[in-house]
């Protein structure tokens, strides 16, 4: 049982933050000013990328012979994002979700809100590569940061959907508490998963990927981060195709 919270904590916490989001945002019967708004935000922004460049730094542990994590953190990124904007994901999420609301929007605000709530908490490089992390090697540092992050949104969000935003807290728990155990199995297979150079490697392309919503919420910049999703799956992939070459060369 112990082990079952280990790996799912970081969803639990999300799910809590949004349902105790809700219950503020249906309170709360005015908004905060513009000027509250972005200190929120530009304080998410910061924690953002100060959890991204911890994780970040995962690559520089991977070192077997010629293998250099950096190297194959940024071939998965690179190969990660021409994929990512081949396939269109970005337009694609997007359109899913517009057809989604369109589809539902018929019905009420409830299912709106639940519709549109469960888009904005469950798409996304934070939801994946927490949950991945999560499972993998107990660290929910991740999802709790994006709890955070939910719990505020949920705020704003009940002031115009009502209840049907807590609602959303299911479709979470559903999915990202499946990846956080499907990362938990693979871990079993790893003699040590804390140590082991593919999950080193997607938890720093992970954490590359993080800073760049860090540099969004900043307005610093605006990434396409939804095109990198492929990168953190390719990462091990490079890793295993540079071991064989590394034995093949030999």
């Amino acid at each position: 049982m112990l082990d079952f919270w280990i790996k799912t904590s970081g969803t639990w916490i999300n799910v809590a933050t949004v349902i105790l989001g809700t219950a503020l945002g249906l309170l709360l019967t005015g908004h905060l000013p513009e000027r509250m708004q972005r200190v929120i935000k530009q304080g998410l922004g910061l924690t953002t990328l100060f959890i991204g460049i911890s994780m970040a730094g995962s690559l520089n542990q991977v070192k077997d012979g010629i293998v250099d994590g950096v190297i194959l953190g940024l071939l998965a990124l690179v190969v990660g994002g021409l994929l990512g904007e081949w396939w269109q994901i970005e337009e694609h999420l997007t359109t899913v979700g517009n057809w989604l609301k369109y589809r539902l929007k018929g019905k009420g605000r409830f299912t709106d809100g639940f519709v549109t709530a469960s888009l904005l908490f469950c798409i996304g490089p934070m939801a994946i590569i927490g949950s991945l992390n999560n499972g993998l090697v107990g660290d929910a540092r991740l999802l709790t940061l994006k709890a955070t992050m939910d719990g505020l949104a949920a705020i704003a969000l009940t002031g115009s959907y009502g209840i049907g935003v807590g609602f959303s807290a299911l479709a979470l728990l559903l999915y990202q508490g499946g990846l956080s155990l499907a990362a938990g199995l693979l871990a079993q297979s790893l003699p040590d998963p804390a140590t082991s150079p593919p999950v080193l490697l997607v938890t720093g392309v992970g954490g590359l990927m993080i800073l760049t919503i860090g540099l969004n919420l900043l307005e610093i910049g605006k990434v396409r981060v939804a095109s990198f999703l492929p990168a953190p799956f390719l990462a091990p992939l490079f890793y295993w195709l540079a071991l064989w070459l590394t034995g093949a060369l030999a």
